[in-house]
Protein backbone atom coordinates (compact mmCIF):
# COMPACT_ATOMS: atom_id res chain seq x y z
CA UNK A 1 0.00 0.00 0.00
CA UNK A 2 1.39 3.53 -0.90
CA UNK A 3 0.94 5.96 2.02
CA UNK A 4 -0.10 9.22 1.45
CA UNK A 5 2.56 11.41 3.22
CA UNK A 6 1.15 14.46 1.84
CA UNK A 7 -0.33 17.44 3.37
CA UNK A 8 -2.25 21.24 2.73
CA UNK A 9 -0.71 24.43 4.61
CA UNK A 10 -3.30 27.16 3.41
CA UNK A 11 -4.30 25.71 0.17
CA UNK A 12 -0.20 24.83 -0.48
CA UNK A 13 -0.29 21.73 -1.03
CA UNK A 14 3.04 19.55 -0.11
CA UNK A 15 4.23 16.30 -0.55
CA UNK A 16 4.95 15.46 3.14
CA UNK A 17 5.22 17.96 5.90
CA UNK A 18 8.74 17.81 6.54
CA UNK A 19 10.49 21.85 6.59
CA UNK A 20 13.97 22.12 7.71
CA UNK A 21 13.36 25.54 10.26
CA UNK A 22 14.37 28.81 9.45
CA UNK A 23 18.22 29.75 10.42
CA UNK A 24 18.93 25.73 10.17
CA UNK A 25 19.37 25.68 6.90
CA UNK A 26 20.34 28.64 5.71
CA UNK A 27 18.77 29.57 1.52
CA UNK A 28 19.20 25.48 1.24
CA UNK A 29 22.30 26.08 -0.72
CA UNK A 30 24.52 24.24 1.40
CA UNK A 31 22.33 21.49 1.40
CA UNK A 32 21.87 21.24 -1.98
CA UNK A 33 25.03 19.67 -2.51
CA UNK A 34 24.33 16.98 0.15
CA UNK A 35 20.66 15.74 -1.48
CA UNK A 36 17.94 16.67 -4.11
CA UNK A 37 16.46 18.85 -1.11
CA UNK A 38 12.84 19.08 -3.46
CA UNK A 39 12.18 15.74 -1.44
CA UNK A 40 11.20 18.12 1.34
CA UNK A 41 7.60 19.17 2.04
CA UNK A 42 9.32 22.86 1.70
CA UNK A 43 11.42 25.07 3.66
CA UNK A 44 11.97 28.29 5.59
CA UNK A 45 14.81 29.79 4.87
CA UNK A 46 16.94 32.08 7.02
CA UNK A 47 15.58 35.25 9.10
CA UNK A 48 15.24 38.01 6.67
CA UNK A 49 15.50 41.47 8.20
CA UNK A 50 15.19 45.07 6.84
CA UNK A 51 19.21 46.13 6.66
CA UNK A 52 22.10 43.35 6.63
CA UNK A 53 23.29 42.47 9.91
CA UNK A 54 26.28 41.04 11.05
CA UNK A 55 24.86 39.59 14.15
CA UNK A 56 26.03 38.65 17.41
CA UNK A 57 29.74 39.16 18.56
CA UNK A 58 31.53 34.96 19.02
CA UNK A 59 31.02 32.62 20.44
CA UNK A 60 27.42 32.34 19.33
CA UNK A 61 27.38 28.67 20.23
CA UNK A 62 27.44 26.64 23.19
CA UNK A 63 26.37 22.74 23.05
CA UNK A 64 24.38 20.96 25.42
CA UNK A 65 23.37 17.81 26.60
CA UNK A 66 20.36 16.88 24.23
CA UNK A 67 20.40 20.50 22.65
CA UNK A 68 22.44 23.89 21.80
CA UNK A 69 22.39 27.46 22.44
CA UNK A 70 22.46 29.72 19.87
CA UNK A 71 23.27 33.78 20.08
CA UNK A 72 23.46 33.92 15.96
CA UNK A 73 21.79 37.30 16.47
CA UNK A 74 19.78 37.45 12.64
CA UNK A 75 22.82 37.22 11.09
CA UNK A 76 21.43 38.14 6.89
CA UNK A 77 22.01 39.77 3.74
CA UNK A 78 19.27 42.23 4.29
CA UNK A 79 16.37 41.84 2.07
CA UNK A 80 17.06 43.45 -0.96
CA UNK A 81 20.06 41.06 -1.12
CA UNK A 82 17.88 38.02 -0.45
CA UNK A 83 15.14 39.30 -3.35
CA UNK A 84 18.45 40.18 -5.47
CA UNK A 85 20.37 37.39 -5.53
CA UNK A 86 19.55 35.00 -3.00
CA UNK A 87 15.91 34.33 -4.63
CA UNK A 88 16.93 33.72 -7.94
CA UNK A 89 19.56 31.28 -7.37
CA UNK A 90 17.88 29.85 -5.07
CA UNK A 91 14.90 29.05 -8.36
CA UNK A 92 17.66 26.82 -10.01
CA UNK A 93 17.80 24.41 -7.56
CA UNK A 94 14.72 24.34 -5.27
CA UNK A 95 11.73 23.95 -7.86
CA UNK A 96 8.71 24.48 -4.71
CA UNK A 97 7.04 27.14 -3.02
CA UNK A 98 9.26 28.16 0.05
CA UNK A 99 9.09 29.82 3.10
CA UNK A 100 9.93 33.23 3.71
CA UNK A 101 11.16 33.88 7.19
CA UNK A 102 11.37 37.65 8.17
CA UNK A 103 12.38 39.48 11.22
CA UNK A 104 11.67 42.97 12.04
CA UNK A 105 12.70 45.30 15.34
CA UNK A 106 9.25 47.34 14.72
CA UNK A 107 5.90 46.86 13.26
CA UNK A 108 6.82 49.49 10.09
CA UNK A 109 9.98 46.86 9.50
CA UNK A 110 8.05 44.09 9.54
CA UNK A 111 5.48 46.00 7.22
CA UNK A 112 8.54 46.87 4.72
CA UNK A 113 10.15 43.38 4.44
CA UNK A 114 6.35 41.83 4.11
CA UNK A 115 5.12 43.65 1.80
CA UNK A 116 8.21 43.53 -0.46
CA UNK A 117 8.57 39.67 0.10
CA UNK A 118 4.88 39.00 -0.82
CA UNK A 119 5.82 39.78 -4.41
CA UNK A 120 8.12 37.41 -4.92
CA UNK A 121 6.35 34.54 -6.81
CA UNK A 122 8.54 31.70 -5.30
CA UNK A 123 7.24 32.24 -1.67
CA UNK A 124 4.56 30.36 -0.59
CA UNK A 125 4.28 31.41 2.61
CA UNK A 126 5.43 34.12 4.81
CA UNK A 127 6.30 33.41 8.41
CA UNK A 128 6.81 36.00 10.37
CA UNK A 129 9.53 36.38 13.74
CA UNK A 130 7.50 37.86 16.53
CA UNK A 131 11.00 36.87 19.05
CA UNK A 132 12.64 39.86 17.99
CA UNK A 133 12.76 42.62 20.47
CA UNK A 134 10.93 45.43 20.21
CA UNK A 135 13.41 48.93 20.31
CA UNK A 136 10.26 51.40 20.75
CA UNK A 137 9.91 49.14 23.89
CA UNK A 138 13.08 48.59 26.07
CA UNK A 139 13.50 45.31 23.67
CA UNK A 140 10.47 43.23 25.07
CA UNK A 141 10.03 40.60 22.33
CA UNK A 142 7.15 41.37 20.57
CA UNK A 143 5.92 37.97 20.48
CA UNK A 144 5.69 38.29 24.84
CA UNK A 145 2.42 39.86 24.65
CA UNK A 146 -0.63 39.29 23.35
CA UNK A 147 -1.48 43.27 21.82
CA UNK A 148 2.21 43.57 20.19
CA UNK A 149 1.65 40.28 18.42
CA UNK A 150 -1.17 41.48 16.92
CA UNK A 151 -0.58 44.72 15.31
CA UNK A 152 2.19 42.96 13.74
CA UNK A 153 -0.05 40.61 12.43
CA UNK A 154 -2.35 43.59 11.46
CA UNK A 155 0.31 45.65 9.79
CA UNK A 156 2.01 42.27 7.97
CA UNK A 157 -1.50 41.04 6.70
CA UNK A 158 -2.75 45.08 5.41
CA UNK A 159 0.32 44.74 3.29
CA UNK A 160 0.48 41.29 1.69
CA UNK A 161 -1.88 38.67 -0.48
CA UNK A 162 -0.13 35.33 0.74
CA UNK A 163 -0.54 33.50 3.40
CA UNK A 164 1.08 34.54 6.78
CA UNK A 165 2.21 32.12 10.05
CA UNK A 166 3.16 33.94 13.05
CA UNK A 167 6.14 31.85 14.81
CA UNK A 168 5.50 32.43 18.68
CA UNK A 169 8.03 32.17 21.19
CA UNK A 170 7.65 29.89 23.71
CA UNK A 171 8.82 32.34 26.59
CA UNK A 172 5.97 33.29 28.16
CA UNK A 173 3.14 32.80 30.82
CA UNK A 174 0.57 32.15 28.58
CA UNK A 175 1.12 30.96 24.52
CA UNK A 176 -2.67 30.33 23.80
CA UNK A 177 -3.61 34.13 24.45
CA UNK A 178 -0.88 34.95 22.19
CA UNK A 179 -2.07 32.38 19.44
CA UNK A 180 -5.82 33.46 19.89
CA UNK A 181 -4.36 37.07 19.55
CA UNK A 182 -2.66 36.41 16.31
CA UNK A 183 -5.36 34.47 14.80
CA UNK A 184 -8.30 37.64 15.79
CA UNK A 185 -5.87 39.75 13.80
CA UNK A 186 -6.06 37.76 10.84
CA UNK A 187 -3.10 35.20 10.97
CA UNK A 188 -3.30 32.68 8.44
CA UNK A 189 -1.38 30.16 10.61
CA UNK A 190 0.85 29.82 13.41
CA UNK A 191 4.25 28.54 13.71
CA UNK A 192 5.62 27.29 17.38
CA UNK A 193 7.94 27.16 19.44
CA UNK A 194 10.78 29.15 18.85
CA UNK A 195 13.71 28.47 20.84
CA UNK A 196 13.97 29.03 24.75
CA UNK A 197 16.22 31.06 26.57
CA UNK A 198 19.06 29.53 27.87
CA UNK A 199 22.40 29.88 29.18
CA UNK A 200 25.63 28.01 29.75
CA UNK A 201 28.60 29.25 32.03
CA UNK A 202 32.63 27.97 31.27
CA UNK A 203 33.43 26.75 34.67
CA UNK A 204 36.83 27.40 34.43
CA UNK A 205 37.02 30.89 32.55
CA UNK A 206 33.85 32.09 35.37
CA UNK A 207 32.46 33.28 32.79
CA UNK A 208 29.17 32.78 30.00
CA UNK A 209 29.88 30.72 27.41
CA UNK A 210 28.23 32.97 25.39
CA UNK A 211 29.45 36.39 24.28
CA UNK A 212 25.81 37.29 24.34
CA UNK A 213 25.45 35.48 27.99
CA UNK A 214 22.33 33.92 26.59
CA UNK A 215 20.87 32.28 23.93
CA UNK A 216 17.95 29.80 21.93
CA UNK A 217 18.24 26.94 23.61
CA UNK A 218 16.94 24.02 21.09
CA UNK A 219 17.51 20.36 20.34
CA UNK A 220 15.93 17.25 21.50
CA UNK A 221 15.70 18.48 25.03
CA UNK A 222 12.72 21.07 24.12
CA UNK A 223 10.49 18.39 22.21
CA UNK A 224 7.83 17.21 25.19
CA UNK A 225 7.40 21.01 25.75
CA UNK A 226 6.55 21.90 22.14
CA UNK A 227 4.50 19.02 21.92
CA UNK A 228 2.40 20.39 24.87
CA UNK A 229 2.14 24.06 23.40
CA UNK A 230 1.35 22.97 19.98
CA UNK A 231 -1.21 21.06 21.52
CA UNK A 232 -2.82 23.25 23.50
CA UNK A 233 -2.95 26.21 20.66
CA UNK A 234 -4.17 23.73 17.97
CA UNK A 235 -7.24 23.27 20.31
CA UNK A 236 -7.76 27.01 21.17
CA UNK A 237 -7.21 28.11 17.60
CA UNK A 238 -8.90 27.28 14.11
CA UNK A 239 -6.14 27.90 12.20
CA UNK A 240 -3.09 25.68 10.64
CA UNK A 241 -0.17 25.19 13.21
CA UNK A 242 3.40 24.30 11.85
CA UNK A 243 5.21 22.46 15.01
CA UNK A 244 9.11 22.75 15.71
CA UNK A 245 11.21 21.92 18.48
CA UNK A 246 13.21 19.53 19.28
CA UNK A 247 12.00 17.69 15.87
CA UNK A 248 14.77 14.40 15.30
CA UNK A 249 12.62 11.57 13.70
CA UNK A 250 10.03 10.45 12.03
CA UNK A 251 8.48 8.93 14.87
CA UNK A 252 8.92 12.74 16.45
CA UNK A 253 6.86 14.02 13.20
CA UNK A 254 4.12 11.37 13.57
CA UNK A 255 3.79 12.83 17.30
CA UNK A 256 3.39 16.56 16.76
CA UNK A 257 0.81 16.16 14.36
CA UNK A 258 -1.21 13.94 16.49
CA UNK A 259 -1.19 16.89 18.89
CA UNK A 260 -2.41 19.51 16.21
CA UNK A 261 0.11 20.19 13.71
CA UNK A 262 -0.22 20.66 9.96
CA UNK A 263 3.34 20.10 8.98
CA UNK A 264 6.37 19.51 11.30
CA UNK A 265 9.58 22.02 11.64
CA UNK A 266 13.36 20.57 11.85
CA UNK A 267 15.98 22.78 12.91
CA UNK A 268 18.57 21.69 15.70
CA UNK A 269 18.58 18.07 13.93
CA UNK A 270 19.77 20.05 10.46
CA UNK A 271 23.17 21.14 12.28
CA UNK A 272 24.07 18.12 13.85
CA UNK A 273 23.67 15.88 10.63
CA UNK A 274 22.89 17.69 7.02
CA UNK A 275 21.43 14.41 6.64
CA UNK A 276 18.22 14.55 8.77
CA UNK A 277 15.61 15.76 7.22
CA UNK A 278 16.02 13.55 4.44
CA UNK A 279 16.61 10.99 6.60
CA UNK A 280 12.65 11.57 8.01
CA UNK A 281 11.06 12.02 4.98
CA UNK A 282 12.28 8.71 4.00
CA UNK A 283 11.32 7.33 7.59
CA UNK A 284 7.84 8.50 7.31
CA UNK A 285 6.10 6.02 5.13
CA UNK A 286 8.01 3.56 7.33
CA UNK A 287 6.92 4.63 10.66
CA UNK A 288 3.12 5.28 8.93
CA UNK A 289 3.16 1.66 8.34
CA UNK A 290 4.13 0.31 11.46
CA UNK A 291 1.03 2.10 13.08
CA UNK A 292 -1.44 1.48 10.83
CA UNK A 293 -1.87 4.81 9.60
CA UNK A 294 -2.84 5.65 4.89
CA UNK A 295 -2.66 9.51 5.35
CA UNK A 296 -0.88 11.87 7.19
CA UNK A 297 -4.13 13.98 7.34
CA UNK A 298 -6.12 11.79 8.99
CA UNK A 299 -3.96 12.28 12.19
CA UNK A 300 -3.58 15.95 12.48
CA UNK A 301 -4.74 16.94 15.94
CA UNK A 302 -6.25 13.43 16.75
CA UNK A 303 -5.38 13.34 20.26
CA UNK A 304 -8.13 14.43 22.52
Amino acid sequence: MVRDTSVVLSGLKLDNPVIPASGTFGFGNEFKDFYDINILGSFSFKGTTKEPRFGNPTPRIAECERGMINAVGLQNPGIDHVIEHELPHLKSYFHKPVIANISGFSIEEYAYCCEKIDKEEQVGIIEVNVSCPNVRHGGMSFGTSPEAAAEVTRAVKAVTTKPVYIKLSPNVTDIVAIAKACEEAGADGLCLINTLLGMRIDTMRRKPVIANTMGGFSGPAIFPLAVRMVYQVAKACSIPVMGCGGVASASNVIEMMMAGATAVQVGAANLVDPYASKKIVEELPVEMERLGIERLQDIIGIVK
